[in-house]
């Protein structure tokens, strides 16, 4: 992704309450994004100073489904997949464990999955499906520094989705897939460099693959959102 300005340490903007699972993005791009604090200062100035460019083609991805039952969902994301905890802090000081799973098919391309059970940004939303999935996509563009490009409202086995495709000022691309299945909110991204390293295939591939399985803490009742969106 081009490099954004603004605050140039990330927990910064942590501690300041940020309430949407756009923390897994912004803790996977937070060198590139320029959100790096002093424990990553060192390999700031080394990629100032052996800056790469960025991908100008889609790279080859291997596929592989990932059934995570105890968490609720099934999905293919590409090979050599990843797992950390982040926090997400609310209003109150306190924070929320944000879980997430993440594969890079190339330095520079990242697929990930982020989940938690009634985290702030639902909390803050008074639980309404709507409200929710607005915020947390606001929240988004907003901590990532990019625009609105296409949205567009659905339903994932009967629960509430958002889909919408953001860019930033340096022609980084992100597509985010959001769904919110009882208390429980999923967030899917997929971040290229650029346009051209950006296949369509791939992201329609990620986001319909996404399922989510019925567990005692999902209910399978909640309203669908409709409509399409194109800015």
């Amino acid at each position: 992704m081009g490099t954004l300005y603004g605050v140039k340490r990330w927990h910064y903007i942590v501690l300041l309450g940020l309430a949407s699972l756009g923390a897994a993005y912004l803790y996977l791009h937070r060198q590139e994004l320029g959100l790096v604090g002093s424990q990553d200062s060192g390999a700031a100035e080394t990629a100032s100073a052996n800056p790469a460019e960025p991908s100008a083609h889609p790279v080859h991805i291997i596929w592989q489904t990932v059934s995570r039952p105890t968490d609720g969902f099934k999905v293919e994301m590409p090979t050599d997949l990843r797992e950390v905890q982040l926090p997400a802090y609310n209003d109150s000081g306190g924070s929320d464990q944000i879980d997430m799973i993440y594969a890079n098919p190339s330095a520079d391309t990242t697929f990930s999955v982020s989940w938690a059970d009634d985290p702030p940004v639902v909390r803050a939303s008074s639980r309404s499906p709507e409200k929710v999935l607005d915020t947390a996509r606001d929240e988004a563009l907003a901590r990532t520094q990019t625009s609105l490009v296409t949205e567009s409202k659905s339903a994932s086995g009967g629960f509430p989705s958002r889909v919408f495709t953001a860019r930033n000022v340096g022609g980084g691309v992100m597509d985010c897939r959001l769904i919110y299945a009882g208390s429980r909110l999923y967030m899917l991204t997929a971040a290229f460099p650029s346009m051209g390293a950006r296949r369509e295939q791939d992201v329609t591939r990620f986001f319909s693959s996404f399922t989510v399985l019925q567990s005692s803490s999902i209910p399978t009742t909640l309203p669908a959102a409709s409509g399409p969106r194109t800015n």
